[in-house]
């Protein structure tokens, strides 16, 4: 498997056809049409819990897209997207809240200057956000990637409650324990999806070209990948900075879909949800990750059934509260059981795939 990826590497990646290019080109941007009329009408012929769910539901695609990059095709166990989200999530919120809304929120200190008094729209944050925890992981990398394996796990995860901590006893700039309330409701439909797509296009460009093969021979053997030229740590360092920019801006976007934010909304639960997904979709799959973020975030509502008085037989069973994270537990186990790799290993999506479905069906037929 190295040997050949790294032959790939050397060789350069191979284009396709210019007409199959040209059929996938049109096709994607048919798909992206239907998926933005579909949307359309979700948002207006659902409910604002429902809208709520699908905007969750897109941000936990860039969530784990963005982490199956430094995880799944790079081959290193981090497990730092709370920080990002953390330091994207206050940044967003700081730089868009009006001064008199700061000055309501930081009762017990005020907010330092300038922060006190800029007030920012939300693309022109979100921008700044996602670079100051690009930057973040920049600095986080040097430490991180001193090291491998668990090891990094363990790093990893203690700058997640690093930035746990500091944001909990900063108090001029994060307001500590009290958090930020009084957010604007400002992430809707397009922007989470919209964010979803620019993620997967930049992330799968990413993987297809020759630094996604070097980061591939990486995740399979580091020391093969370092003779054969490939410079170690700036590959892993891309992954991780591009990772950290998406889940920065990913996070910005959450705190204005629940428009309030404190330190311990950013726990390492948030990191073992992701760690889930692209678990569940297969490591290394991009589009196993957008399969499985999906599945997980509407999968956790629907189980909520199983906490509701049933009338079974005649013989009434109350509500059990906490049934549904024992079932979804239950149904996990058995996933990892019977399907090791994922619901699509280290496969994707691609349009050559359903027309060559579509074509074997016509000939059955």
């Amino acid at each position: 498997m190295i040997r050949a990826l790294l032959r790939r590497l050397n060789a350069g990646p191979l284009p396709p056809p210019q007409a199959t290019r040209r059929r996938d080109f049109w096709l994607s941007l048919v798909a992206v049409a239907v998926m933005a009329v579909g949307l359309r009408l979700l948002e207006t012929g659902l409910s604002a819990y429902w809208v709520q769910m699908i905007c969750l539901a897109g941000l936990n695609v860039v969530l784990a897209v963005s982490y199956n990059l430094i995880n799944g095709v790079t081959g290193q166990f981090s497990l730092s997207p709370n920080a990002f989200m953390a330091c994207g999530a206050y940044v967003t919120a700081l730089l868009t809240l009006s001064p008199a809304e700061k000055s309501l929120s930081f009762i017990l200190e005020p907010l330092v200057w300038p922060l006190s008094v800029i007030s920012l729209p939300l693309p022109m944050a979100l921008m700044i956000a996602g670079l100051v925890t690009a930057l973040l992981g920049f600095v986080m990398g040097f430490p991180v990637f001193r090291v491998r394996d668990d090891y990094l796990a363990i790093v990893t995860l203690g700058f997640g409650e690093v930035i746990r901590v500091v944001a909990n006893n900063a108090q001029s700039v994060t307001n500590g324990p009290l958090g930020l309330k009084g957010i604007t409701h400002l992430t809707t439909v397009w922007w989470a999806w919209g964010l979803c797509l620019a993620a997967a296009f930049v992330v799968t460009r990413l993987i297809r070209s020759s630094y996604g093969l070097a980061l591939k021979a990486i995740r399979e053997d580091e020391v093969a990948a370092e003779t054969m030229g490939i410079d170690i740590f700036w590959h892993k360092m891309l992954a991780f900075m591009v990772s950290a920019f998406f889940q920065g801006v990913a996070g910005g976007l959450l705190a204005h879909l629940i428009t309030t934010i404190s330190p311990n909304l950013f726990t390492f639960f948030l990191t073992f949800n992701l760690l889930i997904m692209i678990v569940v979709g297969g490591l290394g799959s991009t589009t196993g990750a957008v399969l499985a973020a999906v599945l997980v975030t509407f999968g956790g509502e629907w189980l909520r059934v199983v906490e509701e008085p049933l009338s079974l037989f005649g013989y009434e069973i109350p509500g059990i509260a906490g049934m549904r994270m024992v079932v979804f537990s239950l149904i996990l186990v058995g996933f990892m059981i019977f399907m090791r790799r994922g619901l699509l290993g280290r496969n994707e999506f691609t349009w050559r795939w359903l027309t060559a479905l579509a074509g074997r069906r016509s000939e059955n037929k």
